[in-house]
């Protein structure tokens, strides 16, 4: 009896370690309602290929940007209105990975400022100057070095893979401090991709779980665990308020 009660209290301790650990308490929340305007709210993202904020340097992550203070938070979860178009910037500052699945490399749910439906607008700083502006609808990652992650809700049928500098040169000189944009020169201007798109919140709000389908736990089984799992790195949640 004393050694069943010990292997269960072993098996719970385990449970709580695993539950603080990896998924601890909630990340905060950028709160974008104060700041929409004629129904439509835009949200800056960016992608970084380490996390030297948090004790988890080596994990690939996102960041949002704070609407008062201009600042980009260690954070996965944002606040926006309910029936509002939302405009998605992201800032990607992380190399290529190969989907596993292509259908993750379609653009889906979203339309642009120019009208077109499930297309997501891309530019690439090449540490020097932005390319052109292209409309995609499909990245094939297994062709080119072309996806570094992705921004999914399935919830709402949407996915957009986010690109990354497609050449050897350009994965080799990412940005090393994070956020990549933070007080120096050379963070902001080492290269990245910008992607941006929109999408209609549903009318009746809600709360929405988004996600990165791109495997890039490095070190964990099949690549899916550590930041993919964890809120405030390739998860989060968005709040849809009514």
């Amino acid at each position: 009896m004393t050694t069943l009660v010990i292997a269960f209290l072993a098996v719970v301790a385990g449970g709580i370690f695993v539950a603080l650990h990896y998924i601890g308490s909630q990340p905060p929340t950028m709160d974008y309602t104060s700041v929409a305007s004629n129904g439509q709210v835009n949200v800056t993202l960016m992608t970084t290929p380490q996390t030297t904020v948090t004790d988890k340097p080596d994990w690939v992550s996102y960041f949002i940007k704070n609407p008062s203070t201009g600042q980009f938070v260690h954070t996965t979860y944002f606040k926006v209105p309910a029936d509002t178009q939302v405009n998605i910037t992201i800032l990607g500052y992380d190399g290529c990975t190969p989907l596993r699945n292509p259908y993750w490399g379609h653009v889906t749910g979203t339309f642009t400022q120019s009208g077109q439906k499930n297309v997501a607008d891309v530019s690439i700083f090449n540490g020097k100057k932005y390319g052109p502006v292209v409309p995609v609808s499909t990245l094939d990652s297994w062709a080119n070095c072309s996806v570094q992650h992705t921004f999914a809700i399935p919830g709402l049928g949407l996915n957009v893979p986010v690109a990354s500098p497609p050449t050897v040169a350009e994965n080799n000189a990412l940005c090393t401090t994070s956020p990549c944009v933070a007080n120096t020169d050379d963070q902001a201007l080492a290269p990245h991709s910008v992607v941006t798109f929109s999408f209609r919140t549903p009318k009746d709000g809600g709360t929405f779980r988004w996600q990165c389908f791109v495997p890039c736990g490095g070190g964990f089984v099949d690549g899916n665990g550590g930041p993919m799992a964890t809120p405030g790195y390739m998860m989060g949640q968005m709040e849809v308020q009514a």
